[in-house]
């Protein structure tokens, strides 16, 4: 057993798409149309980071109550970890895409 795919409600598929393909890096692996909880035809964008075999959903924010756990999925806690073969190159390529970090990079054991 493992995990397929992790949902992530984002307000907007164009913004979302764009940071996770041009910023990220991930590739798309399917672009399909799914159904909200009330039977309303929406779409549904799956990514995987190269060479990983869990992948997200991006799902539209349907509703208020979705709309407010958008940014704050992980309650504040780190919500994904993505280990890189070259730390540096992966940070530059990132911020010249224009990722923004809230901190330096910093070693940890």
């Amino acid at each position: 057993m493992q995990i397929d795919l992790v949902a992530l409600i984002v307000d907007e598929y164009d913004p979302a798409i764009a940071f996770f393909t041009g910023v990220l890096g991930f590739d798309l692996v399917e672009d399909s149309p799914s159904l909200t909880n009330d039977g309303r035809l929406s779409a549904g964008w799956s990514y995987v980071p190269p060479g990983a075999q869990t992948g997200l959903l991006l799902a539209r924010a349907d509703g208020d109550r979705q709309s407010a756990a958008v940014g704050d999925q992980a309650a504040g806690r780190v919500g994904f970890f993505l280990p890189v073969d070259d730390f540096d190159v992966a940070y530059r390529r990132m911020t010249d895409a224009g990722a923004v970090f809230l901190r330096q990079p910093r070693t940890e054991s």
